[in-house]
């Protein structure tokens, strides 16, 4: 959740010269504490921190400004600090529901769940109708694998505070885990809330409206694009249904990476890169990709599951056989991810080193498919892991298309080139990691209904320990390489 609390109050009745003190000392607190949070907002911290130690010292009681002075260090990355500050808040008042409500927002970031769950607890024993606590401790649940508990969480926070948007996108999100699929695309559109701080989805401002399920019989649509690569591979898979409810041209604006590989999916008319979309032609409707399974009303049952529905521009493909051993088996690696995205921590390794295990089955050559992260340590890997290190001439999908259709096999983190090797029906394992695993990979699996039978999932046991994993695939890669040369 990532929300702190800050609580204001006013000074109290008095009736005599002590009070009186104490409520001019209250009231001077006071104003440093407000002024403290305007100067926090323009990013002043260290002035906003001296207001808030300023506070400390006038305050009859600190409470409140120990918290916020908690707050400025915590936007400081000063985890302990900001620990020791809320502590201090709770001794000055010991019913201080934000202060545990802050405390164990920290845990949760640091993944101390079952710690971070008896502070959110601690919290709702003081103030039971906090909306944002129970749905932190639905986060906190969830994580600690108990998902009934955490959907009642986040379903008691909605109840409390039916505008509470993360409430609805936690939901939505644990919901998809678990194969809820209809209950779970409405509150999944919440995505795009202006009211989502984190949001990644964010609308266009287009002269025509957003389609929320009106017929398509003779009416064109856009699709403008959202969140990461592999979002918008994934749900390409829906651009040649739309053909079928009537759609007469169908426009879809993309990032310019994806350009030429999408072009190449069945029902599309045109493609336009982002850079380029200033200026477009009217449509009678704009849709979000991921908003489209809502639209189509999926299940995990009915998943269009039809593959391959990428294809590789042929050109492209010719460009890269030369490049490509002719021999042999090939395997595609990805080991790390952006470095951006909110889990990147957890779902990448921390070095190509950690796959070593992989290099003892003879007579495959691996393939770096890195582009950006990890590039430079393909170029130069360990003496006992050679690589072929093809991502540095890697220029868009539409060329990682081209590797992937030519490899017999793709091993990778949860990053796009995932949903690129299952699109185009390639055979592709994905290691999943322990915390923070995407709704999409549901829970439990080691397959996906997204991708079947070319997918296969490892999911890492332990948070921050992939040997286990990592053993585990390279038991499963014996077996699969010697299968492969009886096939041969």
């Amino acid at each position: 959740m990532g929300l702190f609390n800050r609580f204001r109050s006013g000074g109290q009745v008095v009736a005599n010269s002590s009070a009186r003190r104490a409520e001019t000392s209250e009231q001077d607190a006071t104003r440093l504490i407000d002024a403290g949070h305007e100067l926090e907002a323009q990013g002043s911290l260290d002035a906003a921190m001296q207001c808030y130690l300023n506070a400390i010292r006038l305050a009859p009681n600190p409470a409140r400004a120990h918290l916020n002075q908690g707050n400025v260090l915590l936007l400081k990355g000063d985890l302990d600090g900001a620990l020791q500050a809320f502590r201090t808040a709770i001794k000055h008042k010991p019913d201080y529901a934000g202060a545990y409500y802050n405390i164990g927002n920290v845990l949760l970031g640091n993944g101390q769940f079952d710690e971070a769950a008896a502070n959110y607890r601690s919290a709702l024993e003081i103030q039971p109708d906090y909306a944002e606590v129970h749905c932190s401790l639905g986060v906190a649940l969830k994580e600690l694998g108990q998902p009934d508990d955490a959907i009642a969480s986040f379903q008691r926070a909605l109840k409390l505070n039916p505008d509470l948007v993360e409430a609805h996108l936690n939901l939505g999100s644990l919901l998809l885990s678990r194969g809820r699929y209809i209950e779970a695309w409405p509150e999944y559109e919440t995505r795009h809330d202006p009211n989502y701080s984190g949001r990644q989805s964010i609308p266009p401002d287009l002269p025509f409206p957003h389609w929320r399920g009106e017929s398509l019989n003779g009416k064109s649509l856009l699709i403008w694009p959202e969140q990461g690569f592999g979002d918008e591979i994934q749900f390409a898979r829906y651009f040649p249904m739309l053909k079928t409810l009537g759609v007469t041209r169908l426009t879809v604006v993309c990032k310019p990476a994806l350009e030429a590989l999408l072009k190449m999916v069945d029902g599309v008319d045109e493609v336009i890169p982002f850079s380029d979309a200033l200026t477009l032609p009217l449509h009678d409707y704009w849709t979000f990709p991921m908003s489209l399974p809502m639209h189509f009303s999926t299940t995990v049952q009915t998943i269009p599951d039809k593959l391959p529905y990428l294809k590789v521009p042929p050109e492209r493909f010719k460009q890269w056989q030369h490049r490509l051993p002719a021999d042999g088996l090939k395997i595609g690696l990805v080991w790390k991810g952006n470095a951006a995205h909110e889990n990147d921590a957890n779902r990448s390794l921390p070095d190509l080193s950690l796959l070593a295990p992989l290099w003892s089955e003879p007579g495959i050559t691996f393939i770096s498919l890195q582009k950006g992260p990890g590039e430079e340590e393909a170029a130069t890997p360990p003496a006992s892991q050679p690589i072929l290190h093809l991502g540095s001439s890697i220029l868009d999908f539409a060329d990682s298309a081209a590797i992937v259709a030519q490899l017999d096999l793709v091993i990778c983190i949860d990053t796009a080139i995932a949903h690129l090797a299952g699109a185009l029906n390639k055979p592709c394992w994905v290691l999943l990691p322990a915390v923070g695993v995407d709704w999409r990979w549901l829970q439990e699996r080691t397959d996906s209904p997204w991708y079947p039978v070319v997918m296969r999932l490892f999911r890492q046991t332990k948070t921050g320990n992939w040997s286990a994993t990592i053993s585990e695939v390279a038991l499963a890669l014996r077996i699969w390489a010697a299968q492969r040369r009886d096939e041969i």
